[in-house]
This record gives structure tokens, C-alpha cells and sequence, in this order.
């Protein structure tokens, strides 16, 4: 039985609106979504790097040495005649892994802190929060340096220093976003009813701490990448002959007059990086935020 017009303009309308909502989403998001496209393709790249290459970044062959871009090697190879395409992939698995296990943990521990301080207040806010203000107190590079220094060069000692520096960032975020949450009706009318505190916070607490918490780590894990490629780069990271992005910015330095592709190629990977993940969290803002949402 043939399908009447009527039936057929109730169709078309859901998807020209659906259509339509996506072609709007798409415009107002659309640096956000090439940046989210850009860091997706270099996290896949450094995972899949075994396929992607048949050189192994610590192979050295000398009578190869600083050749320049080509079809054998896309970025060239360096004074010991690896291949930097290969220590450019390989490089990223280091900095990636250390930038996202730092926020997770920033993120689980502060948040822990600040909601403690925030919901329980009175003296354990006034002791935890003065705790991280003499932790805030200190540049974020300068005291990941110092505990790096303290501790010794190695991935696990950076990744704690990197972990350590943020922790009080996300502890004052949450506290501030709990004290506000804490004197809504809602919360008041739920522990007027004797809700436990596990409820509270699990139904009405959390929830709305979501949206910003996840901004601020997107931010956060730009910095991250940014001190662990400082870090690398001073050699209190990992230490050779492990490729990494700021281990190779490092020891490329001394030829960037010789050979300008050693370190270009891992700078300018470094540099897409930071940007593409400053620019989701842009995106995330943009999105998540009530009071920015109805703009544009």
C-alpha cells in the first residue's frame, strides 16, 4: 500500500531536522572536531607504530647517517642513522602514556581532596586547603623539576612529579564547585530528608561536577604533555636510548644546523599535539558550559 503524502512529509522533517541539528553542531565545533581528528590520528599512529614502520627506532646504522627526507625514511635519519619517522611514533608512546596517567590520577586524587574539604569542611578544609596552596605556591614545571631532582631521572619518577604538580589544581576546582553545589535547594532538600551522604553525593554532588572537572582535565593534559616533554628534554625523563619526542628535541638541538630535520620533525609533532588538545577543550567548554552554550 502506497504511503501518503502526509506519512511521507512526517519522515522527511525528523531527518532534514536531525540533518540540520548535525550541520549546525559540525560548523560551531568544527575546529574542535579537526583537533579531536588530529590527536586521535597521533594516538593511533604511536600505538600502531609496529605497523606503520619497519624500522626498529633504536636500530643504528651508521652509513646512513643524517640522510635527508625520502621514501625510504619519510623524516629523515639522525647521527646515528635511525630513522626519525620511527623514534617519532615510538617517542609519542612515553609522553602520551605519562600525560594521561598523570591527569587520571590528578583528577581521581584532587577531586578526592577538594571534595572531602568542600562537603566536610571546618578544619580538615582548612588543613587540606592551605596544604595545597603551599603546593600551588610553586611554578608546575619548576616543581616537577624539583622532584624529579629529588627522586631521579626514569618515567615512573616523572609521571609522579607531573601527577603531584596538578593535584592541587583539581583539588581547589572541586572544592570551589562543591561549596556552591552544597547550598543548592536540592542538596538541602535531600539532606533535609535524610538522605545518607553516599546518595548525596553519588545523585546530586558528582553529577554536576562532571562538566567542569572533565574541561579542566583536557586542559590539564596539555600541560602534562607540555612537562613531560620539559622534562625528557632536561633528561630527567626517560633515558636513552628510549625514543621520546623531548629526549630527540634534546639531542637534535646541537644539529639544527647540520641536519635541521632531526629535531623539527619531533618539535613540530610536539607542538600539533599541545595544540590539538588545547583546542578540544576549547570545544568541551564551549559545549559542556550552560552560560556558553546559547552563544553563536
Amino acid at each position: 500500500m502506497p504511503s501518503s503524502p502526509a506519512t511521507t512529509l512526517q519522515l522527511k522533517r525528523p531527518q532534514r531536522h536531525i540533518s540540520t541539528r548535525l550541520a549546525t553542531w559540525v560548523r560551531r565545533y568544527n575546529i574542535a572536531l579537526v583537533a579531536g581528528f588530529i590527536f586521535t590520528s597521533i594516538v593511533i599512529c604511536t600505538l600502531a607504530a609496529p605497523l606503520l614502520t619497519p624500522y626498529d627506532p633504536s636500530e643504528m646504522v651508521l652509513v646512513n647517517r643524517f640522510q635527508p627526507p625520502s621514501l625510504a625514511h619519510p623524516f629523515g635519519t639522525d647521527d646515528f642513522g635511525r630513522d626519525v619517522l620511527s623514534r617519532v611514533l615510538y617517542g609519542g608512546r612515553t609522553i602520551l602514556l605519562t600525560g594521561f596517567s598523570s591527569v587520571i590520577i590528578s583528577l581521581t586524587v584532587g577531586g578526592s581532596i577538594g571534595l572531602v574539604a568542600a562537603y566536610w569542611g571546618s578544619l580538615t578544609d582548612d588543613i587540606l586547603m592551605r596544604v595545597m596552596d603551599i603546593v600551588l605556591s610553586f611554578p608546575s614545571v619548576l616543581l616537577a623539576i624539583l622532584i624529579v631532582a629529588a627522586l631521579g631521572p626514569g618515567l615512573s619518577n616523572a609521571l609522579i612529579a607531573i601527577t603531584a604538580s596538578m593535584i592541587p589544581v583539581f583539588a581547589r576546582l572541586t572544592r570551589s564547585i562543591v561549596v556552591s553545589l552544597v547550598q543548592e535547594e536540592y542538596v538541602l532538600a535531600a539532606r533535609a530528608l535524610g538522605a545518607p551522604t553516599n546518595r548525596i553525593l553519588a545523585a546530586h554532588i558528582l553529577p554536576n561536577m562532571l562538566p567542569p572537572m572533565i574541561v579542566q582535565a583536557s586542559a590539564m593534559l596539555a600541560v602534562a604533555i607540555g612537562t613531560s616533554t620539559a622534562l625528557n628534554f632536561l633528561g630527567l625523563g626517560v633515558e636513552p636510548p628510549i625514543p621520546d619526542w623531548g629526549l630527540m628535541v634534546s639531542d637534535g638541538q646541537r644539529l639544527i644546523f647540520d641536519a635541521p630535520h632531526v629535531p623539527f620533525f619531533p618539535g613540530i609533532v610536539i607542538t600539533i599535539t599541545v595544540l590539538s588538545v588545547n583546542f578540544i577543550g576549547d570545544g568541551l567548554r564551549d559545549h559542556l558550559d550552560p552560560k556558553l552554550r546559547g552563544l553563536g
